[in-house]
């Protein structure tokens, strides 16, 4: 029985020592500003898999795969904006944090602002309008409004019941 918990153990710390490896990429660049825009380029794609995380920080097989093809291309020569539309093109305009500005993404830019000032228009008319109206007083009522006003603060309030 020990030496199936001890093989048991030992399946167990490997398979984990493999999975920390597998999160750790190491890439060799000919210089030093080749790094730099390396890094700069995974932290401004996001990863398709994962929702809210750049390809830098996250370790989805995927991911992986979208730094080994940034180096790669990198490595090509390739510019900055071209790895760039390269991505888009083969994920869509998902993949960067900062989508660029066009008719498809002008909703994203300026939706929130457009939908910020229409809030404000619509309090603006709403106030102006309330101070417009003037308040309702006793004088606007008809006679039986009236008399029914006369009647409710002619009764007695329920609290002068009480001793």
């Amino acid at each position: 029985m020990n030496l199936k918990r001890w093989l048991l153990t030992c399946m167990l710390l490997s398979s984990l020592a493999g999975a920390s490896h597998a999160a750790i990429d190491t890439y060799r660049f000919a210089n030093d500003d080749l790094r730099e825009r390396f890094h700069q380029l995974t932290q401004q794609l996001r990863c398709p898999k994962c929702q809210n995380q750049d390809i830098a920080d996250s370790n989805a097989p995927i991911a992986g795969d979208l730094r080994r093809e940034i180096h790669r291309l990198l490595t090509e020569g390739k510019s900055d904006e071209q790895i760039i539309e390269f991505m888009v093109d083969r994920y869509g305009e998902f993949v960067r944090y900062r989508p660029a500005l066009t008719a498809r993404t002008g909703l994203l830019w300026f939706g929130p602002a457009a939908l910020l000032v229409a809030g404000v228009g619509v309090i603006a008319v709403t106030v102006r309008r309330r101070r417009r109206q003037p308040a309702t007083s006793p004088r606007d009522l008809d006679p039986g409004e009236r008399a029914r006003l006369a009647d409710l603060l002619a009764q007695k309030p329920l609290d002068e019941d009480r001793p």
